[in-house]
């Protein structure tokens, strides 16, 4: 049996009186100070309305009811395709480290939204970050993914829509920095993590995917000391979710493989 008690919240902002939300939000800022040096006032973690009424969250608590991680995703309206799912904002406290919950945390959000809002369709997935290990994880588990060296070579004209729509409408929802350059050839967003919490280090191993392949990909399309982020622009369904388990497999067996041993270097 699972320590934690997962509990499943669709657009909180309507659904939540005015003390029960303004108590979950203080509970969200509380993981998400044990993850950032500084709380980013974006999302959920900001407290505005407008932001909670188009939020879909899974939350963790331990036995004593205390919050331990969240989920929290975004539903964004694109104008001719319909609601995207943005994949937001994931947080676990170090004490609940080391025991895949954002893993659980992630995929019970997904199955949750398929289940009661397309169940016989696909749904359209972004997601924006610099963090390696997180690029690497949506570029496994999604299909059709944009950029991703298991996805689609190019874009298709719906991920270049739906790219423009976030870069001209959502900004802001996603702490895209407004003086960032949005490259449309590489999905990348050119100067939006420099000098803030999200700003991350290339070599920094914490950040690096388990998938070696997926670690350099991402490391090639970003330049880190300019504060790049990559958009990724996917799908998701009910079907999405045994393929991901045969890919997350290959992985492994790559990862039990003896890794190749470096020639000697004899020179003086």
């Amino acid at each position: 049996m699972s320590k934690y008690q997962y509990e499943q919240l669709m657009f909180p902002g309507k659904t939540l009186s005015p003390d029960a939300l303004n108590l979950l939000v203080l509970e969200l800022r509380e993981v998400a100070a044990s993850c950032f040096q500084q709380v980013p006032v974006y999302q959920a973690l900001s407290g505005k309305q407008a932001e909670l009424d188009k939020a879909v969250m899974c939350l963790a608590r331990n036995e004593d009811g205390k919050l331990m991680g969240f989920c929290s995703a975004l539903l964004l309206p694109v104008e001719g395709h319909g609601n995207v799912l943005h994949l937001g904002l994931t947080c676990v406290h170090p004490d609940s480290r080391g025991q895949n919950l954002t893993h659980h945390l992630t995929s019970k959000l997904l199955l949750n939204f398929i289940i009661k809002k397309s169940l016989f369709k696909e749904t359209w997935i972004s997601n924006c970050a610099c963090v390696l290990s997180s690029l690497g994880n949506v570029a496994m588990y999604f299909e059709k993914l944009y950029p991703s060296p298991y996805g689609v070579k190019a874009p298709s004209q719906k991920h270049i829509n739906i790219a423009h729509a976030i870069d001209a409408h959502h900004r802001e929802s996603i702490a895209i920095n407004e003086k960032a350059t949005f490259n449309v050839d590489k999905f990348v967003f050119e100067g939006s993590v420099g000098g803030t919490v999200f700003e991350k280090d290339s070599e920094d191993e914490r950040f690096h995917h388990r998938d070696n392949a997926l670690t350099e990909y991402y490391q090639d399309l970003l330049r880190f000391e300019r504060g790049d982020e990559a958009l990724q622009i996917g799908k998701v369904s009910i079907l999405t979710f045994p393929k991901y388990l045969m890919r997350k497999g290959v992985v492994r067996m790559k990862a039990l493989l003896p890794k190749p041993r470096k020639a000697p270097n004899y020179a003086n």
